[in-house]
Parts: C-alpha cells; structure tokens; sequence
C-alpha cells in the first residue's frame, strides 16, 4: 500500500523551469485582444489540444465559485462569446451575478490568460445563426442534455439521443428555447509568460477612464 507521505513528497517535488522566453513591456499592443490574438493564433500553430478551451468561473448565491471548462466561440476587440444550456448551473448563477472570469491555461507554451468581466445575453438572432453553424449531431445533444440536472445513468442520454434523432430526422434542428449564448464584456485582462527561476512577467490591462492601463506585477 502506498505510503500517503511518500506521495504527497513525491508532488512538492514535481516542478521543471519555464525557459520559452520572456514578455517585455516594449514588446506590447496598447489594446490586449490584440495580444490576445497572436498568442492564441500561435497556440493554434502549435496544435495545442483544444486552444479555445477556457476556465469559466461563476460564483452562486452563497458566495461559493464554481468552474468549468467551455469553448470561446468569437471574440472581437472588447469581448468574448460563449454558448451553453440557460439552464445551467452556470446560467443560473449569471442571472444573479452577472460577473464572470475566464482562464486559458496554455501550459505547452508557458503562457495563461485570464479575463474578467461582466456577461450580457447575445440576441435570439446571434443563437440562432451559430447553432445552425453546429454539426447536426450537436444541434440534437443540445436538446438531449438539461445541463447540471441529475440523471440516474448513461443510458437515459443515449435513449433521448435516439428519440430525438427521429424526432428531427427531416428538415431542420430547430433551436431549443432553454439554449443561448452571452457576451462577455471584458474590463481586465491579465497575460502570463514563465520565466527562468521563476521570475514570471506577468502584464495587467484595466479599462479605465476610456482607456486600457497597463501595469506589471510581481509574479
């Protein structure tokens, strides 16, 4: 049996040195979605797996945070998209608190990204033009899965999956009406670079006064 000792011991020692270079002030777009940008078509040029995966966390009513993986579907020079059930877990704490922070964990290139920000719905519209965009088998496990629900197996989603396959086999998916999409209106942005010795640099963009300020801070 193994010693819980040994293995705790065995991950303090787990580390290794960040020697992918470093990130200068000079070197800096005045807008970060412009950083964003490089940094992300670069993690696509490395094929990273999932580059678009981002940490979503919302925080509930009690004041107790949660997270979860999504995918970044759109972004432009003020915010981010992302799509999910608006039954959720995640929506529901989005009704009550509209505050939100996202996190791109690209370890392979010693970089993370975090954004915080406040969401707004995207229009019926935007929904609708995006999950007709989906594969048809998304589009259908759209309807299958009520998000964060309790479920007593496997084999329900797979049964519903069947139905409503018939259910939609000619014509068009339509769009459940418990499926949509928000914006999130970004007000920070905070890039890390790994450096030798562990001195990171670490750049924060804050929007203030109609303008982005830009600051180091210690890693």
């Amino acid at each position: 049996m193994t010693d819980p000792q040994q293995s705790l011991q065995h991950i303090a020692d787990l580390r290794r040195e960040y020697t992918r270079g470093g990130l200068r002030r000079n070197d800096l777009p005045e807008q970060p979605m412009a950083l964003f940008s490089q940094w992300l078509t670069q993690a696509c040029e490395a094929q990273l797996p999932d580059p678009t995966a981002m940490c979503v966390a919302t925080v509930d009513a009690d004041g107790q945070p949660y997270q979860r993986i999504v995918l970044l579907k759109e972004y432009d020079d003020n915010s981010m998209i992302f799509y999910t059930n608006l039954g959720s877990r995640k929506a529901q704490h989005l009704s009550q608190n509209p505050k939100i922070s996202l996190h791109f964990p690209w370890q392979m290139l010693d970089r993370q990204i975090m954004v915080l920000g406040e969401v707004e719905k995207l229009s019926a519209t935007e929904v609708i033009k995006y999950f007709h965009s989906r594969p048809r088998d998304s589009q259908i496990g759209a309807w299958v899965s009520r998000q964060s629900s309790r479920i007593s197996a496997r084999g329900v989603l797979e049964g519903k999956f069947l139905e409503i396959s018939q259910k939609f086999m000619r014509g068009e998916v339509p769009l459940p009406d418990f499926w949509g999409g928000y914006r999130v209106k970004i007000n920070t942005m905070e890039f890390w670079q790994g450096g030798a010795r562990r001195l990171h640099d670490r750049f924060i963009y804050q929007y203030q006064d109609q303008c982005w300020k830009i600051d180091r801070l210690a890693p």
